[in-house]
């Protein structure tokens, strides 16, 4: 079953994990050791796509305009917004 632990091993931990926490905490404790689970699966699938995908290429950005910089008479200008301090 679960390693070398048979029915008999399987059924002594169950019974002693009801007596420390009780009937109404083991669905909490279930569900939260299920989520964790599913958390763990979601990175390691992850982590494998990152590693057997190729990396998408970075498209060449262009330096954004020098405000400094006068345009030419012909350029559309916009108006410079106002402050508020």
């Amino acid at each position: 079953m679960f390693g070398n632990l048979g029915f008999g091993e399987l059924m002594i931990v169950l019974v002693i994990v009801l007596v420390l926490f009780g009937a109404k905490r083991i669905p909490e404790i279930s569900a939260s050791f299920g989520k964790g689970i599913r958390e763990f699966k979601k990175n390691v699938n992850e982590v494998e796509r990152s590693i057997t995908e190729p990396e998408p290429r970075m498209e060449p950005r262009l330096p954004a305009p020098d405000p400094t910089v006068r345009r030419e008479a012909g350029e559309e200008t916009r108006p410079e917004p106002k402050r508020l301090i």
